[in-house]
């Protein structure tokens, strides 16, 4: 991440909390890879054939986050948290346009072999995560920014203790409990598969 120690990019971090915008240009290049790291991984959840990249993710949320004021990232672990959070709208933006998209928005028509080809995608998998994400959210708020800090962030159990303020046994307990609420909010209601 280059030789500036963790406790600097915190402190641009800070700096740019506090309206420096000299502060988001000098630090965002610094966590570009980790920034990539994270699209990439959240990538790998999608369809094979995606037509995101892991580099226009980071670039789209670069941008996004050029522009935000108003925030505060008192350290490494909320501006990740923060930005994996960018990245997941990013991508479940992206996923409703190509749904709309298939829908008739104005593509070319395509042969039956190719429309077999477009049903198989995983768009409509991504926007059912989301959904299932956010009704958990509404239901147990920790739950769903575990979830979120821990499958779109790639936070570890320690760094998520940490930005929520409580213990890793207790993110462990809530990264099982959220999993298994959000595999059974997923699965296929009978007759309707």
């Amino acid at each position: 991440m280059s030789d500036m120690t963790d406790g600097a990019i915190t402190k641009l971090l800070q700096t740019w909390s506090d309206g420096d915008q000299e502060a988001a240009m000098r630090v965002l290049p610094l966590v570009y890879n980790e920034l990539r790291h994270i699209a990439s991984r959240q990538l790998r959840q999608e369809r094979v054939g995606h037509t995101l990249q892991a580099t226009a993710v980071v670039n789209e949320a670069y941008l996004r986050l050029r522009g935000e004021v108003g925030f505060e990232w008192p350290s490494r672990a909320h501006f990740f948290a923060f930005a994996a959070h960018l990245m997941r709208r990013i991508l479940v933006d992206h996923a409703r346009y190509r749904n709309r998209a298939k829908r008739g928005g104005g593509l070319e028509k395509v042969t039956l072999a190719e429309a077999a080809d477009l049903a198989m995608e995983r768009a409509p998998e991504i926007e059912a995560l989301d959904e299932a994400l956010n009704h958990l959210e509404s239901l147990d708020p920790r739950k769903a920014a575990v979830v979120e800090l821990r499958f779109f962030g790639g936070l570890t159990m320690d760094e998520t203790a940490e930005h929520l303020g409580v213990s890793a046994e207790t993110v462990g307990r809530e990264w099982r409990r959220a999993k298994a609420w959000l595999y059974d909010q997923l699965q296929p209601v009978e007759g309707h598969a």
